[in-house]
Order: structure tokens, then sequence, then C-alpha cells
């Protein structure tokens, strides 16, 4: 019987770990695409493209998709298509008070 209950112990402590170290890898994705968003809103003055979020972040498309159309609605955003037929969104402009535009971002 204590077989059976360290089995199980064991089994449910590798479960937890396997949550925990997924959680602290999500919360790290979503800080460095918090980061690449902020700077590319700034840069681009509110027209930031898929693949240009993926890129700056290094993360899978998906994953920028994912976060992209989350903050396009949070924001009310545009999706917009410029002449060369790349999709992109349009974002409010960013005007951020003076003391914050010369920190580091």
């Amino acid at each position: 019987m204590a077989i059976i209950e360290f089995v199980i112990l064991t089994g449910l402590g590798v479960v937890l770990g396997a949550l925990i170290v997924n959680m602290s890898n999500d919360r790290q994705q979503q800080r460095i695409l918090d980061d690449a968003f902020y700077r590319l809103l700034q840069i681009q003055n509110g027209k930031i493209s898929l693949i240009q979020l993926a890129a700056a972040a290094k993360v899978d498309a998906e994953a920028a998709q994912k976060y992209l159309e989350r903050q396009a609605q949070i924001f009310s955003a545009m999706l917009e298509i410029d002449e060369q037929g790349d999709t992109f969104y349009r974002f409010p402009k960013l005007s951020l008070p003076p003391s914050l535009e010369k920190s580091q971002w």
C-alpha cells in the first residue's frame, strides 16, 4: 500500500512541477510580448503587423497572433491592408508624458 501512495504522490509532484514550469514560461513569454508590443507601438506610430511582433519578441506566429488579436480588441485597433497587400493593425497613437519619453523602455 505504501508503494501505491508513493507512486501517486510522486505523480502528483511531477504534474504540479510541470504546471509551475509552464506558468513561469507563459509569464515570461507574456512579458517579452508586452515589451516588444509597446516598443513597436512607439517606433511604428501605432502600426504593427503580426510578423513584426513575432520577430521583435522572437516567439512563434501563433503566440504572437493570439497576443496581437487580444491587444487589438482591448485597444480597439483597426485591421488595415497597405498597398502591398500586407495586413497590420492600426492602434491609437501612443502619446507618452515627457518624463516617460526620456526613460528607457
